[in-house]
């Protein structure tokens, strides 16, 4: 019954439109600790919103008593190759279509309802709006692996794709984490022009050009500003240069594409 349940609800989770789908444990994130030393060492700028809550996100169980899974989905906005020059270049393929909160968010609370039909279950969905950590609860479940520039990546989608989760009590099948496939890779790290990765897998906020141009308020250091090219909000540098990046299909969705000039 839990495996038939399992597959029912990845069936289901693809028929909503999203590219990927992996069901893993709501146990504490692996990578706790060493997101407690990251907020500690200031890496997180001015994004106090990830300490307010920080006992949630280590224990998932405390966002919904009595979930027993967290059905992790991963949609595809790659928009393809674009022409130099066009409008929207200076800003980060994520945000040019629409919001993918609105476009995510009621499709995972329709995955929610399927369980409640099928198994009773009670559900709550999340797009990087609560207080989970998802990419780690992601990665656990094996919709990708953590890369080098710390987000998850895909064999067949590279990092061009949002993560949502659905917390669940419904009983259900857990996959696992997938290996590593960076290697010796560097990539990612060499691409950024501000030095924002501490080390592999580690980033420092403060210097990443994604959050000085959307999170940051205040002026930006002048050394700073001065390498952060044509970017005026957000960044794909890093991604762009992942290898793995080249190997991603078009999106399916229309609403990831840009809204104007193209």
């Amino acid at each position: 019954t839990t495996a038939a349940l399992t597959e029912a609800v990845a069936l289901e989770a693809l028929a909503l439109g999203f590219d990927g789908v992996a069901v893993g444990p709501v146990d504490a994130p692996d990578h706790g600790p060493a997101f407690e030393r990251w907020l500690d060492a200031g890496y997180g700028a001015g994004m106090a919103y990830l300490d307010r809550r920080r006992q949630e996100r280590l224990d998932p169980r405390r966002v919904l008593p009595g979930a027993r899974a967290v059905v992790t989905v991963a949609p595809n906005y790659f928009q393809g190759d674009v022409k130099e020059g066009a409008s929207w270049t200076p800003v980060a393929r994520y945000a040019w279509g629409l919001d993918y909160h609105g476009v995510m968010l009621p499709r995972l609370q329709a995955l929610g309802r399927f369980l409640a039909e099928a198994a009773g279950a009670r559900s709550r969905a999340y797009v990087d709006t609560g207080p989970l950590l998802e990419r780690d609860l992601a990665a656990r479940a094996g919709l990708g692996w953590t890369g080098k520039n710390t987000m998850l990546l895909r064999t067949d989608l590279g990092s061009w794709f949002f993560i949502g989760a659905l917390l669940t009590t419904a009983e259900l099948a857990h996959g696992g984490p997938l290996p590593d496939r960076c290697g010796s890779c560097r990539a990612c790290l060499d691409a950024c022009p501000t030095d924002a990765f501490v080390a592999p897998y580690v980033l420092d906020a403060r210097r990443c050009i994604s959050y000085l141009t959307i999170g940051h308020r205040g002026g930006i250091a002048p050394d700073l500003a001065a390498r952060m090219g044509q970017w005026q909000f957000g960044c794909d540098e890093c991604q762009t240069a992942c290898p793995w990046n080249r190997k991603a299909p078009m999106t399916r969705e229309a609403c990831f594409l840009p809204q104007g000039d193209y």
